[in-house]
């Protein structure tokens, strides 16, 4: 059952960085590779943490 739980944990992760990757640009987010490298692989504690990240991040999901 734990193996499950983790697998769909990394299944949740590496599809939230999928998606904001590719909607990076509909962001508000300098657009530059380190800045979106950063951005995209600490995604879930930003996403808890800041609200501006949190809207650009509901941005980069749309569309």
């Amino acid at each position: 059952m734990v193996k499950l739980i983790i697998f769909g944990l990394i299944v949740v992760y590496v599809g939230g960085a999928w998606k904001f990757w590719n909607g990076f640009t509909r962001t508000n987010f300098t657009r530059s590779l380190p800045n979106r490298i950063i951005l995209t692989l600490l995604w879930p504690a930003l996403f808890i943490a800041n609200t501006s990240y949190r809207n650009n991040f509901r941005k980069a999901l749309k569309g």
